[in-house]
């Protein structure tokens, strides 16, 4: 197929467990990769970095989101393009739905 395509994130995580987080590879080509993520309140995925670009956008729920050193809210709509080896780190006030777009340099 030239394509993929997902009517709707938020089904594609299904329900999420009580303290934890799930994530589901959704994509995966020789230029990108699409996963999914399903926090529960309170989880986290500490700071951390990569050495691949990549595009962050919240579907659902409220997050503390660190950037570097920037703290910032996000919530439905937020949409974040990192470059590489930017410190970042995601914590749910909610239950959140993430997408992550990982981009080969």
């Amino acid at each position: 197929m030239d394509y993929k395509f997902f009517a709707n994130l938020t089904a594609e995580i299904g329900d999420i467990p009580p303290d934890s987080i799930l994530s589901r590879t959704l994509h995966r080509d020789d230029r990108s990769r699409l996963v999914l993520f399903g926090f529960a309140p309170g989880q986290e995925l500490s700071e951390h970095t990569s050495i691949h670009p990549a595009i962050l956008f919240f579907v659902s729920g409220e997050a503390d989101l660190t950037l570097g050193d920037d703290q910032l809210q996000a919530g439905p709509g937020t949409w974040v393009n990192m470059q590489p080896n930017l410190a970042h780190s995601v914590r749910a006030k909610t239950p959140v739905v993430m997408a992550l777009v990982m981009l080969e340099k």
